[in-house]
């Protein structure tokens, strides 16, 4: 495990591979350093580790799971992902919480003491809030069933899995995540007043970051029950992803999707080669599809499947060039009729 990198060097990594997000990268980095050297001094003595789960705030696609699954892949601890939709939708929920921290125990190679020091991420968190017309009802309570069942493993507790061994949640990072749509009322209605300078000596900035966090009473208003939202004390926003960091997003990743393709037709001995303009216009269709980076992918694989056929079975084709969405590619080097 390298968890004795500094938050620096771990947003230092992040940054190769998730484009913006610079505020959440460096929350997140200082919860897990915070995180595991709480695990290390508690060691020797024994002591209770006091976690500081956390949550991610922001649309759908700005990169919640990458930020996550990065983030332990540079720390080297098992991760897995949960969604709290199906979570809400089952009827066994303490079974579908099992079966996460089994999954944890399979990425760890069957070593439970590993799994016990990894991370689990939980997205769709805010699709289990209760509103007040909800309470008295069936369906409503399905999700404030499902954040008083994931209390007790967010905490910290040894849990009984399938085969009679337990897991010990109390070191393991959770982390969540969620759109929230509709909080920003909230927020502009809880933080009007903010905080009260008392001196000239205030630090402008910290008061400023103040009144922009959100509250454990902002998610309590929201429909997160209190004792759920005090588990999640560190709230990291995902900021919305604009036309210029779709574009990033396509080429300055180490592990790119134009990075890849490049890699998949260099061994067929081609060049590919996107001009600006082809990325302008992707970048222009995925901010249509609002649902951020996710389409991507599905309208870059479009735009090169053409070329991907053909590639194969014409070895005499040195360069691919493609200088607009709808134009038909230039296969240079392929012979002429």
């Amino acid at each position: 495990m390298q968890t004795t990198m500094t938050p620096s060097q771990i947003v230092k990594f992040l940054d190769q591979h998730v484009v913006g997000q610079e505020e959440a990268k460096r929350q997140l980095a200082v919860a897990v350093y915070t995180h595991y050297r709480k695990i290390e001094l508690a060691a020797p003595e024994r002591l209770e580790v006091i976690k500081s789960n956390v949550l991610l705030i922001g649309p759908t696609g700005t990169g919640k799971t990458l930020l996550c699954e990065t983030l332990s892949r540079v720390l080297g601890v098992p991760f897995v992902t949960a969604n709290a939709t199906s979570l809400a939708q089952s009827e066994y929920v303490n079974d579908e919480i099992v079966a996460i921290l089994e999954r944890l125990i399979d990425k760890a190679a069957g070593d439970v003491a590993r799994a016990q020091r990894g991370i689990v991420f939980i997205d769709e968190i805010d699709k289990l809030k209760v509103t007040e017309a909800q309470q008295n009802q069936l369906r409503g309570t399905s999700g404030e069933g499902v954040q008083h069942a994931l209390l007790k493993i967010m905490e910290g507790a040894p849990v009984k899995l399938r085969e009679s061994a337990y897991i010990d949640t109390t070191e393991i990072l959770f982390i969540c995540g969620g759109a929230f749509v509709g909080i920003e009322a909230i927020l502009s209605r809880t933080h009007s007043f903010g905080f009260i300078s008392t001196s000239e000596d205030d630090n402008q900035k910290l008061l400023d970051r103040l009144n922009a966090r959100i509250k454990p009473t902002d998610l309590f208003e929201y429909g997160l029950i209190q004792e759920f939202a005090g588990r999640l004390p560190i709230v990291a926003p995902m900021k919305p992803l604009s036309r210029d960091m779709m574009m990033r997003i396509m080429t300055e990743p180490r592990n790119s999707i134009y990075a890849q393709y490049r890699q998949i037709l260099a061994t067929a001995g081609v060049d590919l080669v996107i001009e600006p303009l082809a990325f302008e216009q992707i970048a222009d269709l995925a901010m249509e599809y609002k649902v951020g980076a996710r389409s991507l992918r599905g309208i870059f694989e479009e735009m090169l499947t053409p070329v991907i056929y053909l590639v194969p079975d014409h070895p005499e084709v040195k360069q691919v060039r493609i200088t607009s969405l709808f134009e038909n590619p230039r296969y240079i080097g392929q012979k002429t009729a």
